[in-house]
């Protein structure tokens, strides 16, 4: 996988999974654009990864930030040829019954909002220079349930949907845009998630989850990162209106499907 050349706009990019999706991209030779409401932590990134890199603040469910983001990449780099549309949050853990319509209103915001904004700002700019590839982070949320997380599950299942529409619109433009799907992968957002069932035990919440994975183990930040540059890479170029599961067979195995705790 080589990006010499290629300019890379990845929201969400402060931390995690977007944090190792930055650091693929530049070992591998793109200029990259960090994107993220965490002003300290992308800013702290743009300088770990030095000149290939630039950072700009965002609130990814404002069209006047994200067109400032589109802009920035422009303006600096003069083209979009990779788009990692992944800025998400989690919510809060509680029954569909209990579920607190603010908390749902945000959720669907970030994450579905979010990933429709960057596609109607991202996509004219691949449509005018003939290609480019797009990656939604979705999750296996995205394909089977997860109890207590009502608004999560409904959010990950519309980017799917949202990476099947714009797959079907905009193919014969030379732009692919696939879906990645993490399990639980070691971040902030499972920790969180965790603490949120068990306040006073998250060990043993992880522990429990771990247990459902046949790999044994939560997936890490680069693995997911792995699959998302491939997904941006040239040896993807007949891969477009797809899902791409990163979950240790988590889905494969009947005792995960149920519980809470993705990515």
């Amino acid at each position: 996988m080589d990006f010499t050349g290629k300019v890379a706009v990845v929201t969400g990019g402060a931390n995690g999974i977007g944090r190792a999706v930055c650091r693929g991209f530049v070992r591998l030779g793109a200029r990259v654009v960090i994107v993220d409401r965490d002003a300290q932590a992308g800013a702290e990134l743009a300088l770990e990864l030095g000149k290939p890199a630039i950072f700009r603040a965002a609130d990814v469910t404002k069209a006047g930030d994200v067109q400032a983001y589109v802009k920035a990449a422009l303006d600096a780099f003069g083209r979009i040829d990779c788009f990692h549309n992944n800025a998400g949050i989690e919510g809060k853990v509680a029954p569909t019954a209990e579920y607190d319509e603010a908390v749902f209103d945000a959720v669907m915001g970030v994450n579905v909002k979010g990933v429709f904004l960057g596609l109607r700002h991202v996509l004219p700019v691949m449509i005018g220079q003939g290609g480019g590839a797009v990656v939604n982070t979705a999750s296996v949320a995205g394909i089977s349930a997860s109890i207590g997380m009502p608004a999560y599950v409904a959010s990950k299942h519309a980017v799917i949907g949202l990476t099947k529409v714009a797959a079907g619109e905009v193919g014969r433009n030379g732009i692919r845009v696939n879906a990645v799907c993490p399990g639980p992968i070691d971040t902030r957002m499972v920790r969180d998630i965790a603490k949120q069932v068990s306040p006073n035990n998250p060990d043993a919440v992880a522990e429990r989850y771990a247990g459902t994975i046949p790999l044994g183990r939560y997936g890490t930040a680069e693995e997911v990162a792995n699959v998302v540059l491939f997904l941006c890479s040239d040896l993807a170029s007949n891969i477009t209106g797809a899902q791409y599961v990163v979950d240790g067979g988590r889905l494969a195995s009947p005792a995960g499907v149920s519980t809470s705790g993705e990515r």
